[in-house]
């Protein structure tokens, strides 16, 4: 066979184990052809020499706001997904947001696409967030936008006065989905603890942006988590509950999981690395914690992150996205919004923070790659799960993208050897539309030194950015595994044919 590309002496990485060094991948027609040694060149074949350093899957990120409405200074398609790519991410999922007054979701989808359109570095797909979940939407919209458009995936709020739904209205869309085969994806606080919190830090003044952290304590995520669950346990439904922060929320998920219950869960970087101190005021500016406040909030405790970096590694999170919904600090209706003549008005801020191009060097850096067997936080089979392979199945795309094999997309990160990658992370280095970072300053012990997408360099840590925007391909995903437990459970204390009675 005559190969497009080969990738030599690198050490591959799968969701399963570390290969052994010498093997080569041969590429075709952007397709992993085979895994193999000694693979035949010929003069059209361009080799990359790994150097001894480490290839993983290229990153699928499933949780990424691009050019939504209430974000208007946040990342569009060209620049966020150029950041994704510039941090070894080569498949985004982004979020085609309803509002309250759409009555159906085709001019929702039809507008997010025209947004997307050949403006992007990456391939990427979308999820539907629902705010007025319609019973036309739902038994007569979603089979067809599943069926034409592979969307197979929708998200909810149960908090944020805009978007929240009441427990009746998740029941509905849960049964939908299963019935649908498709993947919920949950926010979960509790809309009323933090309404009421919220009422009685305002009538105190206390309104900096620090409070943030104290409106949305962990039992409301707690509380709103175990709801969660409640609810797809009586719909015996697939459920996975996005950006966990809590120690005791993800416990919730842990429980589920060990009754086989469908329960899925996901972080991300701002949790595991940062704490509510970030929030608090800078001797130079007052307001500067407005650029770390994001829902659910940081924690207060370093306990809460050991909690949750347990959960990394013993397989409760399913997957580790970004969660990249930024605001520009500094810019006219960005995070400043939370300033009302001068006064700081937490309540106010835009929520969410830049990531998509950290979060694959912030976890691969807590591998034995990065650090000696006995520190690291994760294995490396186990990085490849939670930033490519289960975000891969969990949302359709298993069989294409997020793993290493024979007829997959040619979808590479190439790391650096050794400490050879190390880097401090900086803003100016950085290749979103942001003007911040809220990891600036870390160290990283290692960072992409090639991005391959479809068997094409859209990455060389020395050269840059080597994509073409129109690159990127809209992927129409099918529907999702259950990575945890299954379907087919009773809700304790239930009889077999207790459903009949009312389904």
């Amino acid at each position: 066979m005559d190969f497009d590309l080969i990738l030599k002496k690198g050490i591959i990485v799968t969701a399963s184990e570390v290969l052994p060094p010498g093997l080569e991948v041969g590429v075709k027609s952007g397709k992993i052809a085979c895994i193999g040694t000694d693979l035949p060149s010929s003069t059209h074949t361009e080799i990359i020499d790994a150097e001894g350093a480490y290839i993983t899957p290229g990153g699928v990120d499933s949780h990424v706001h691009l050019a939504q409405k209430n974000s208007p200074t946040g990342d569009g398609w060209e620049s966020g997904s150029r950041s994704a790519v510039a941090g070894g991410t080569t498949t985004i999922i982004a979020f085609a947001s309803q509002e309250r007054d759409d009555t159906s979701l085709y001019p929702v989808l039809e507008d997010y696409h025209a947004k997307s359109k050949d403006q992007s570095y990456c391939d990427y797909g979308f999820h539907f967030i629902l705010t007025n979940p319609t019973q036309d939407i739902l038994r007569t919209e979603l089979p067809v936008l599943a069926e034409r458009e592979g969307i197979t995936s929708v998200k909810l709020y149960m908090t944020y006065e805009a978007m929240k739904l009441n427990d009746r209205q998740v029941l509905d869309i849960l049964f939908a989905c299963k019935s649908l085969g498709m993947t919920t994806m949950i926010h979960a606080e509790s809309h009323d603890m933090i309404a009421l919190i919220i009422e009685g830090l305002e009538k105190n003044k206390n309104t900096d942006p620090y409070f943030h952290a104290v409106a949305r304590p962990r039992i409301a995520e707690d509380e709103a988590s175990y709801r969660a669950i409640s609810l797809a346990e009586l719909a015996d439904a697939p459920m996975l509950i996005v950006h966990m922060s809590s120690e005791v929320a993800v416990g919730h998920v842990r429980d589920a999981q060990t009754r086989l219950l469908p329960i899925h869960a996901e972080t991300c970087p701002h949790y595991l690395f940062l704490l509510s101190e970030k929030i608090k005021a800078e001797p130079h500016d007052h307001f500067s914690g407005a650029k770390h406040v994001c829902s659910p909030p940081l924690r207060h405790d370093p306990k809460d992150l050991d909690g949750l970096w347990q959960s990394i590694a013993n397989g409760t999170f399913t997957t580790f996205s970004s969660d990249h919904a930024p605001s520009k600090y500094e810019a006219v209706g960005g995070k400043r919004l939370g300033l009302v003549d001068g006064i700081p008005r937490f309540s106010k801020i835009p929520n969410g923070l830049p990531g998509v191009e950290t979060r694959m060097a912030l976890l691969f850096g807590q591998t034995p790659a990065c650090k000696p067997v006995d520190q690291a936080k994760l294995s490396l089979p186990r990085f490849v799960q939670l930033t490519a392979s289960n975000p891969a199945k969990l949302y359709g795309l298993e069989g294409r993208k997020g793993s290493i094999a024979p007829g997959y997309d040619a979808d590479f990160v190439i790391w650096h050897r050794g400490s050879t990658g190390a880097c401090t992370i900086s803003q100016s280095r950085l290749h979103h539309d942001m003007d911040y970072t809220p990891f600036e300053g870390m160290q990283l012990n290692n960072w992409p030194r090639y991005t391959i997408l479809r068997g094409k360099v859209i990455w060389d840590q020395k050269a840059g950015v080597l994509g073409d925007m129109r690159y990127g391909q809209y992927l129409k995903r099918g529907m999702g595994q259950v990575l945890h437990g299954r379907t087919g459970n009773l809700p304790r204390g239930w009889k077999e044919d207790e459903r009949r009675y009312w389904l």
